[in-house]
């Protein structure tokens, strides 16, 4: 019995050792759990800008563990937090940004920014709330601005001296700017003041969010690219470039018990990609959908209920329609358990921004948007992601490779450049319209078509079911339709064949027809680009 009792001391000594190696082990461990709490607080405020924007701690948990696992291994544990975070945070920005309209992306990216420099006591809350708000209820300092600094507005002085009271750094800026005022000026008037170095010594004296706060007393319209250099310089070049709409992504991370939910914009109709990606999945014939609207929530119940027996797809379109009908749709949510569903089985649903969507939907279900890009660049690659121009077949099947591959890079920059004018009001369009990604696939079937049954490029039966029919057929006014085939005439002639000169598609030439090369060679070309 002694010995019985010896041994079960021996067992509990090494037990408690166990224990306070394990504890301090946590311990170490405490700082990376501190930096992602700081990180699930952000995404949680998100909600705060749409409704949409739901994320769970269950998720949040998923995504974190599987980083632990995904990151790079080190001995030095000072090393190992590191890799985790740092592998987590780009993580967590490429699944965010995934649900997230293009509007929102670099808010978000900044956000991460600034919160995780608040939590390490690098940025302080005043100078934060300054940037956002422009000191508004914050005390101006009282400096009366001096005479001849016309040339700056009583609003820009005022938020000056509101900046002197918010940040210590910025406490000499009126009067800096009153001694210095033709320097000063210099700034103002420039086309890139988030380029310029600030006059004397102020510069080399302030930090780069202090920089971004006196951006915002001189020339607020530059604020936008200045965070989005902020956000490349903190956190990496990365962080400012939102990964490309990627569906069979989307459908790795979901289950036969979580739904994947399209969030919508105006114009954006995800449905072809979808039944595109169904078909090379293998469940072209396999996939339901119903347009979901007054009566129509016992039929989508049906449906979803054959599904889940059947391993099928059911998809529901523009959930927004049928507000009454979500509480049921919640209830058959909660009831899809993978102990009692095919595990084929999945459930896609596509709706606008809507106060009455389930948040528990949202929380669990794997969202998605599908909006233009913002930037040609980002445009145009995501043009080259699309099916089909994304097909190994498509892209290289045609007759004449040449002319067929410089004519549908003419043809992405053509849809690039429309999708942007839209962004500048009427003074891109004088109506605004819905060019989408349907006006692009039909448009480079129908060029691979032409090519392949003619001998010669017919340029003006392309610009005709393009200008006219395909993009053309959503253009009401007269200017806007002589703008759109003026673009296009631009695009669409002889001298786009010429081999011997890269073809221009801008008086600068900074963007130009590559040479013929395979799918990839088109893409590093376009990470080329500014």
């Amino acid at each position: 019995a002694k010995a019985v009792s010896n041994e079960i001391q021996d067992k509990e000594v090494a037990a408690e050792a166990t224990q306070r190696e394990i504890d301090a082990a946590r311990k170490g461990y405490a700082p990376c759990g501190t930096y992602n709490a700081v990180l699930f607080f952000c995404i949680r405020d998100m909600a705060g800008v749409d409704p949409m924007y739901q994320y769970s701690l269950g998720w949040f948990i998923a995504l974190f563990v599987r980083s632990i696992q995904g990151s790079e291994k080190a001995d030095d544990l000072a090393q190992r937090l590191g890799n985790i975070n740092d592998h987590f945070t780009y993580a967590l920005y490429q699944n965010i940004c995934r649900s997230l309209f293009e509007k929102d992306k670099l808010l978000f990216a900044f956000l991460l920014c600034t919160r995780v420099m608040a939590a390490s006591g690098s940025l302080r809350p005043a100078e934060q709330q300054f940037l956002l708000t422009g000191g508004v209820g914050v005390p101006e300092a009282d400096v009366p601005r001096p005479a001849g600094h016309e040339w700056l507005s009583a609003k820009a002085w005022g938020e000056m001296c509101r900046a002197a009271n918010a940040s210590a750094a910025l406490a000499a800026l009126p009067g800096h700017v009153a001694q210095r005022p033709d320097e000063w000026r210099r700034i103002y008037d420039s086309v890139s003041p988030e380029v310029e170095a600030l006059p004397g010594g102020f510069h080399a004296s302030l930090t780069p969010f202090e920089r971004l706060m006196v951006l915002r007393c001189l020339r607020p319209d530059k604020v936008v690219p200045a965070i989005q250099a902020f956000v490349a310089a903190s956190f990496g070049q990365r962080f400012t470039e939102p990964p490309p709409f990627d569906l069979g992504g989307s459908y790795k991370e979901s289950s036969c018990a979580s739904p994947l939910l399209f969030v919508l914009s105006t114009g954006s109709d995800p449905t072809a990609a979808l039944l595109a990606f169904a078909e090379s999945m293998g469940y072209g014939s396999k996939i339901a959908a119903i347009s979901m609207g007054q009566g129509q929530g016992p039929k989508a119940a049906a449906l979803i209920a054959a599904a889940r027996k059947a391993g099928s797809w059911v998809l529901l379109q523009n959930c927004h329609l049928a507000p009454s009908w979500m509480p049921a749709l919640e209830k058959i949510c909660e009831s899809i358990k993978p102990d009692n569903t095919d595990a084929d089985f999945r459930l896609w649903m596509t709706s606008m921004p809507s106060p009455a969507f389930p948040v528990s939907i949202l929380q669990g279900s794997v969202k998605m948007t599908n909006e233009p890009p913002a930037g040609l660049r980002a445009n145009l690659r995501r043009s080259y992601a699309l099916d089909p121009i994304g097909s190994p077949e498509f892209f290289e099947g045609c007759s004449k490779p040449g002319a067929f591959k410089a004519l549908l890079f003419g043809l992405c920059f053509l849809h690039a450049f429309v999708q942007e004018r839209r962004k500048f009001g009427p003074i891109g369009w004088n109506i605004p319209y819905g060019f989408d990604d349907g006006d692009l696939r039909i448009s480079a079937r129908q060029l691979r078509m032409y090519i392949d049954d003619n001998a010669d490029v017919p340029f003006d039966a392309l610009k005709y079911a393009i200008g006219e029919c395909n993009y053309g057929g959503r253009v009401t006014d007269d200017k806007d339709r002589r703008l759109l085939n003026t673009l296009l005439s631009r695009v669409y002639r002889p001298e786009i064949l010429d081999v011997a000169q890269p073809f221009k598609l801008s008086e600068s030439g900074t963007y130009v027809v590559p040479p013929e090369g395979d799918h990839g060679s088109y893409l590093a070309a376009l990470d080329a680009l500014p």
